[in-house]
């Protein structure tokens, strides 16, 4: 089991900057927010984009791949009632693949509530199937790329799509392609019915990522959600893939989270054994 952390934590800092820190504080990886790098990675040449995977290498560490896929360029949408838009979407996200790739990733993480959401006038039905028809070409890209696209469950009011790993399911089945697959956002996790590792029990088969957050959408072991359980269950499922600490409060400052969650994961796993 690796660990990685999401490279906006680092607000404000550069990318060799931001790499070299994360290395330094322990980390095996660091998982990438497209915006952060470019309002389009279509602008990035393979020259930049080599660029960006040497300064995390030489720094030891690899790209996990990929998150927040669709902040910009701004008015992406898998499932509005505009197919030009819907297209727009669906081919930004086949660069996003080969963006993915070129920096050495393997998992792109589709959240992105906002770009999802049920059209106003339509239904959950017709949103799922746009959805469906727009992701199909960056899955196909992503099969021959070597790159798996997570479908990541998020529940109300961040979505009104795919709340659940059960819905999350439901829909990677009805596809049923190769290079679909989800994930276990722990703080996601903790907004369900289930605890925590009984879903990560439930759906083992088909997590192909891990972000590690608490419930309160801080860092693993800045609030109350008890990680133990959840790295056993991990370990008892075979997950073999990165554990990525993903925060969307950047209280107190990027190195007590990046040390602190990963000083804390570590403790978790060991009590797991």
């Amino acid at each position: 089991m690796r660990f990685a952390i999401c490279n906006e934590t680092f607000q404000g800092w550069g990318w060799g900057e931001t790499c070299a820190k994360v290395a330094e504080l322990g980390y095996d990886a660091v998982e990438v927010a497209p915006f952060t790098l470019a309002p389009d990675v279509r602008t990035l040449d393979a020259a930049q984009r080599a660029a960006l995977r040497r300064a995390a290498e030489a720094n030891g560490l690899a790209v996990t791949g990929l998150h927040w896929l669709l902040v910009s360029p701004e008015g992406l949408s898998l499932t509005c009632d505009d197919a030009k838009v819907r297209a727009a979407t669906s081919a930004y996200l086949v660069a996003l693949v080969d963006f993915c790739a070129d920096l050495g990733g393997t998992v792109m993480v589709l959240g992105s509530p906002k770009q999802r959401r049920v059209a106003p006038g339509s239904n959950r039905d017709e949103a799922l199937r746009r959805l469906s028809d727009a992701l199909t070409p960056a899955l196909d890209r992503a099969g021959q790329a070597g790159v798996v696209i997570c479908l990541e469950p998020l529940p109300e009011p961040e979505a009104d799509l795919i709340l659940t790993l059960d819905e999350a399911a439901a829909q990677i089945d009805a596809m049923a392609h190769p290079a679909l697959q989800t994930i276990f956002d722990v703080k996601s996790a903790s907004a369900e019915s289930a605890q925590p590792w009984d879903l990560a029990r439930r759906h083992g088969g088909r997590i192909a990522h891990v972000h590690a957050n608490d419930a309160n959408r801080r860092g693993p072991g800045f609030g109350q959600t008890d990680f133990v359980p959840i790295m056993r269950e991990l370990k008892e499922i075979g997950y073999g893939g990165a554990v990525s600490v993903e925060v969307f409060d950047y209280s107190p400052d990027p190195v007590t989270i990046g040390r602190e969650s990963l000083r804390y994961l570590r403790e978790c796993l060991k009590a797991a054994d």
